[in-house]
């Protein structure tokens, strides 16, 4: 939040949420690297998605990944696929629920776009395995 603006309950809690959902690591290196320019678009996903979103009681977090696994994939994100399969390892999802969710991307959103998650996710387990990729 800006140094003058005293941040929201909801941007609070949002916080949270995304610490425990991407880790501490990466949420310090995006604060780290936000500017005056991409700030405010921080503050809006950290209020909207993560303290809005992602909070919400419904789902548990294993599932909102699931779920947003299987929309970054079929929108080609894949930036975004790679950080959300990294945080798998705080929202409970397995391997298999990424398997299962990439199955469905093939048949709904189409085999291309899960084809490209699939290869996706099997560079950030093999980067897992080999302990390269601990931090988000």
């Amino acid at each position: 939040m800006n140094a003058s603006a005293p941040a929201s309950t909801r941007y609070r809690q949002g916080l949270a949420v995304r610490r425990s959902v991407l880790g501490d690591a990466h949420v310090d290196r995006a604060e780290t690297a936000s500017t005056d320019f991409d700030r405010p678009f921080q503050e809006l996903i950290t209020e909207a998605a993560w303290g809005t979103v992602w909070a919400r009681p419904t789902w548990s977090k294993r599932e909102r990944s699931m779920v947003t696994l299987a929309l970054l994939a079929a929108l080609g994100h894949d930036e975004e696929v790679a950080m959300h399969v990294r945080a798998t390892a705080n929202t409970g999802a397995s391997r298999e629920d990424i398997c299962e969710t990439f199955l469905h991307v093939a048949i709904y959103a189409g085999v291309p776009a899960a084809n490209r998650a699939i290869k996706i996710a099997k560079q950030v387990f093999a980067e897992k395995d080999a302990g390269k990729s601990d931090e988000h």
